[in-house]
């Protein structure tokens, strides 16, 4: 089972590099690492998804909590509601013979074609891990040249809870 667990933490040197250690040091391979500062720039919100493995995350959480420049951990997993997003950049090979037919595909999953080449497309994708590694099954056919992934993204569903 994939976990995703967001944590609001203080936008300071060596935050990240502490969350993803304690992470790894626990035996868990990071599937996804996003990161990026909130309005205001003072904090950033840091996003993982690891895979339930031996160890548990439920341990890795409450480690998160203990650390002093972080504010508040959530693992999205726990039967909370929440969404989440990737985006992914792929650069396909696309001659004029079957560019529209990658144009149609990218359609249907209302991803956007951002940069036209004689010789290629880029196309943005965004959406659930599930989209995205469909658009990727149907896309792959015609060449991935290159590909860069963001990884998950997530907040919680609903009205934040102000006390």
């Amino acid at each position: 089972m994939n976990h995703t667990i967001s944590a609001l933490v203080e936008n300071k040197f060596g935050v990240l590099a502490r969350v993803a250690g304690m992470f790894s040091g626990r035996g868990f391979n990071i599937e996804t690492l996003n990161v990026g500062p909130l309005v205001g720039g003072k904090y950033s919100r840091i996003t993982v998804t690891v895979k339930e493995g031996r160890n548990s995350v439920e341990q890795c959480v409450k480690q998160l909590e203990k650390f002093v420049n972080v504010i508040e951990v959530s693992d999205f997993s726990q039967g909370g509601s929440f969404v989440a997003r990737e985006l992914v950049l792929v650069k396909v090979k696309a001659a004029s013979k079957n560019r529209a037919e990658i144009v149609q595909v990218a359609d249907l999953f209302r991803a956007k074609v951002i940069d036209v080449d004689p010789k290629s497309l880029v196309i943005e994708c965004t959406g659930n891990a599930n989209k995205i590694k469909s658009f990727l099954g149907m896309i792959e056919p015609f060449g991935i040249i290159d590909m860069a992934r963001t990884g998950s993204v997530a907040l919680e569903r609903g009205a934040a809870s102000e006390d």
